[in-house]
């Protein structure tokens, strides 16, 4: 029988008062086949039948054993501690209640592990967004190929993949080194279990194929921990793990894993949470400014290299240099992805490019020499309604003259849809290439039209502005834009449409200030909106 047919994996399944998606958890380990000797389902002491659930299940499956957690535990670190006590497999997996196994996921980890003789293997997560079944890659870049890594800190980018559940670990390595999740009401856990892997040293094995999918459910009435950012406690949690990722990763000599954790902090969780602080009170930003403050003082000056214009320590400098919250809505626009620098530029006496005028103290002087293809300029776009259709109006701007140097002589325009769900229609061209014109006031504009009735022949769903930039030396961009608004912008219209008679187009500005649509067609879309629409002023 070849290895990886035996029965050699235990995947540890937790769950709590999650009894509407257990069972589809539990199955998709189950079904993997017979490389899983056991599936050990950790109830942390459910009260909506979860328990009874798996019990009847666990009655049928001898594979299948639930260990019952008497008092809960208020977070996920204990009862995968629980369950990992319990296996008894030489691998263990972790697999959370409302989640699933793709097909081959054990199998794929399994060889990799056992053909390259790996203490731990990991492959590609996708983030399912609910109902509409987008996916995303989580650190696609990591897992774009085939590699195994003698030692962590050959690869540091693998301090980015917090994650434990789309990985395979050696069961004796994680018990030779103690390495277990913090127990209690830990939020972020995965982080800290990461870093102590991490700071072992194992072999690592990765691998291109889904192994994990991790479904995202905005709309639950319990969100998860990593969606329920609402509250301040979210943020010192978050940032009281990355201290102690840090901490764990420095005292085992990892120094440059350590390094590599708090710039990771700086681009991914630093910036993630400043898109959104525009849209707290003002209480939560004072209370969010003033904590990150206190978490960056500890960074020391190595850490601000090599490029302290890149946006995540940009951003950061910036929540230094100020005792109270400023410039939300530029620091918002600098933490999108690709960031995106929005005016005034400013410069010092002495003409060195600063964040503005009291803040000299920020200096922008490394944008001067900083590749064009890494530089966060900004494009503005406005939709203006026309008798014969949408005016789609771009802006590029000047950054301290690199614009002008390189010479924008063009940009494509598409409009992706976000949600596309698989219904194959996920992409609308624009007007193909449309020519940049140099303005008076040192801008460059370019205008091509909207056509809103094909989008609206796609279906109901979210549309994106994409935009590529080029350049005179053949060169160029993929970037979002700036939404606009004021006098003149597109609200929400009806569109006549040959096949849906009328589609509803409503502009809007996303979490990070990017252009987007939302398109409701038809009858029954214009009906959806309207009873949306009633629902909150009723609420």
């Amino acid at each position: 029988m070849p290895h990886r047919q035996l029965p050699q994996i235990a995947v540890v399944v937790i769950g709590y008062n999650d009894a509407a998606h257990v069972t589809d958890a539990v199955r998709s380990a189950l079904a993997q086949g017979p490389a899983v000797r056991e599936v050990v389902a950790v109830d942390d002491c459910s009260t909506d039948g979860s328990a009874e659930l798996l019990a009847r299940l666990a009655g049928a499956e001898p594979r299948l054993r639930v260990v019952r957690r008497a008092v809960n535990s208020g977070g996920c670190g204990a009862p995968r501690n629980t369950g990992l006590d319990a296996v008894t497999a030489p691998y263990v997996m972790f697999l959370d209640s409302d989640d699933v196994l793709p097909p081959g996921a054990v199998d794929a980890l399994l060889t990799a592990a056992t053909e390259e003789r790996a203490e731990v293997a990991g492959g590609l997560c996708v983030r399912r967004e609910l109902p509409s079944g987008r996916e995303v890659p989580w650190q696609g870049r990591l897992y774009a190929e085939r590699a195994v890594i003698a030692r962590p800190a050959r690869r540091p980018h693998l301090v980015h993949d917090t994650l434990c559940v789309n990985k395979l670990y050696r069961t004796a390595f994680l018990n030779a080194h103690g390495i277990r999740f913090p127990e209690g009401r830990f939020r972020y856990e995965d982080v800290v279990f990461t870093a102590r892997v991490l700071a072992a040293g194992p072999r690592f094995a990765l691998v291109p194929e889904r192994v994990y999918v991790w479904h995202v459910r905005r709309s639950a009435e319990r969100l998860s921990i990593s969606l329920d950012r609402a509250g301040i406690d979210n943020w010192r949690a978050r940032t009281e793990a990355s201290r102690m990722a840090y901490e764990i990763l420095l005292g085992a000599g990892q120094k440059e894993l350590a390094r590599a954790a708090r710039a990771k902090f700086l681009d991914h969780e630093l910036r993630m949470y400043a898109r959104e602080l525009g849209l707290r009170d003002t209480r939560y930003q004072r209370a969010w400014w003033t904590h990150t403050r206190a978490y960056l003082a500890e960074y020391d000056a190595a850490d601000w290299t090599p490029d302290p214009t890149a946006p995540g320590r940009l951003l950061a400098r910036v929540v230094l240099a100020s005792t109270e919250p400023r410039d939300l809505p530029r620091l918002r626009e600098l933490a999108a992805r690709p960031a995106r620098l929005l005016p005034p530029y400013t410069r010092a006496a002495d003409g060195t490019p600063v964040w503005s005028a009291d803040l000299p103290q920020v200096t922008l002087e490394p944008l001067l020499t900083r590749p064009v293809r890494l530089l966060p300029f900004t494009v503005d776009a406005q939709l203006r309604p026309r008798a014969r259709g949408t005016l789609l109006r771009l802006r590029l701007h000047e950054l301290y003259g690199r614009m002008e140097e390189a010479c924008p002589e063009a940009v494509e325009v598409e409009w992706r849809m976000r949600d596309g769900g698989g219904r194959g229609c996920v992409r609308a061209a624009g007007a193909g290439s449309v020519a940049f014109t140099p303005a008076l006031d040192g801008t460059w504009t370019a205008d091509t039209t909207v056509d809103l009735a094909a989008l609206g022949a796609c279906g109901a769903g979210t549309w994106d502005l994409r935009l590529h930039v080029l350049f005179a030396d053949s060169t160029g961009r993929e970037v979002t834009a700036h939404a606009v608004t004021g006098a003149g912008r597109l609200r929400r219209r009806a569109v006549v449409s040959a096949r849906h008679a009328v589609v509803l187009v409503q502009p809007y500005a996303t979490h990070s200030g990017a252009l987007a649509l939302r398109v409701a067609p038809g009858a029954r879309g214009v009906a959806a909106v309207v009873h949306r629409r009633l629902r909150r002023l009723i609420d």
